[in-house]
């Protein structure tokens, strides 16, 4: 039961998009046949990543105005989130889209990469570095370009396109804002104050400006795709593109209409380790693991050095079975969080893991599941957990 009497939560839509394809049966069949990530080392090399399979997008984003305006990311997103409204049965009800809260993780807009290619280039031949730049950002940039970085562009996209109308937040802040964005939506449900949410995120990898920031500061995995938790040494971050939207609901809401859940969202933490404290990121992960009892954990591990390593001390010593939502779809930042709790929700609703990744020593344990704790350890800030259970 919920902590302190508080309401049930019920997952009863999902939206899921990935390299490993579109939907909750795609994702299921990809899982357990067998085959190998779905990786690209060779596009953007040196660096390893998960590409996103290809989208109709006009199917959720019917018009051609709306996608020209969005952004890649964006685009990921409302997509992802007409899937979950399709999948709880909400789609295009206006009486409950207008009563419907949304709570997204978002990271900053995309890059136009001929623009900044073309004034780093002049600037290298100018004398006045200063005043070149300042004529050319106000030539070259469309405004809509400078609207397109704001974080929160992506709800108002979704409220456009799908008619989702209740309040609106937006949470910045890497894989945290994933994590809070559920922590809050699934607080307010049990709470009393919402009886229905849209929760999830998106991201594109295939971003050169993203992968330069992150490869700055050695996070990328480069070469060869390999297991996060393959060697003594994480491999470093491999990117993935990836959409994920859950619909959250209250239980006596979801009867009411008629709605059949996925899975019970039971319990979301998020927490802060003190990462310049030796063992501080372990026993923070440790303290989280204690709140799913002996649920299976499904691992949202970045790959990045010094956060994996002390993730996988806390794994292994808790002796329970261990996935990781990397090895399959890639790392995809603000969005890893849903798209875990999506894969978990996957999981509990057929009653069964999927198959350990060979050559991941800390993958371990199979059989029958029917609870589930998503783990998320940021790659350089931010802890969480939820609890998914298995529902009849």
């Amino acid at each position: 039961m919920p902590e302190g009497g508080a309401r049930e939560v019920w997952i009863t839509g999902i939206g899921l998009v990935s390299s490993l394809g579109e939907g909750l049966d795609a994702h299921w069949e990809a899982l357990t046949d067998g085959r190998a990530p779905v990786t690209d080392a060779a596009r953007f090399a040196p660096y390893v990543v998960h590409p996103l399979v290809k989208l109709t997008y006009d199917s959720q984003i019917p018009k051609k105005g709306d996608q020209r305006q969005m952004e890649t990311w964006q685009r990921i997103g409302t997509y992802t989130a007409g899937l979950a409204l399709d999948s709880a049965g909400i789609a295009k009800n206006a009486d409950i889209l207008g009563r419907t809260d949304m709570i997204v993780g978002a990271g900053g807009g995309e890059r136009d990469h001929q623009v900044d290619t073309a004034i780093l280039n002049d600037l290298i031949a100018s004398n006045d570095a200063g005043r070149l730049l300042n004529e050319r950002l106000l030539a070259d940039l469309r405004p809509t370009l400078s609207l397109a970085q704001l974080s929160n562009l992506l709800a108002g996209n979704i409220s456009i396109v799908h008619g989702v109308t209740g309040s609106s937040r937006t949470f910045m802040g890497e894989e945290s804002s994933g994590v809070d964005a559920v922590r809050v939506g699934h607080a307010r449900i049990a709470a009393g104050q919402s009886e229905i949410g849209l929760v999830g995120g998106a991201y594109n990898a295939e971003r050169e400006d993203m992968l330069l920031l992150y490869a700055l500061n050695d996070f990328c995995m480069t070469g060869e795709f390999r297991p996060v938790f393959s060697g003594r040494d994480a491999p470093g971050i491999p990117s993935g593109s990836m959409g994920a939207f859950l619909v959250l609901e209250s239980a006596d809401h979801a009867r009411a209409r008629g709605a059949t859940p996925i899975a019970r969202l039971a319990g979301v933490w998020s927490e802060r380790a003190k990462r310049d404290v030796a063992g501080s990121v372990a026993q923070t992960v440790a303290g989280l693991l204690a709140k799913g009892g002996d649920a299976a954990i499904l691992s949202g591990a970045t790959g990045a050095r010094g956060a994996t390593e002390a993730e996988a001390e806390a794994l292994a010593a808790s002796g329970r079975a261990v996935r990781s939502v990397a090895n399959r779809i890639g790392h995809g930042f603000e969005a890893q969080f849903p798209a875990a709790l999506a894969l978990a929700a996957l999981a509990v609703s057929r009653g069964a893991l999927f198959p350990a990744l060979p050559g991941d020593p800390v993958e371990r344990g199979d059989g029958a599941v029917d609870r589930i704790l998503v783990t998320g350890v940021g790659h350089w800030r931010g802890e969480g957990a939820g609890l998914v259970e298995k529902i009849g």
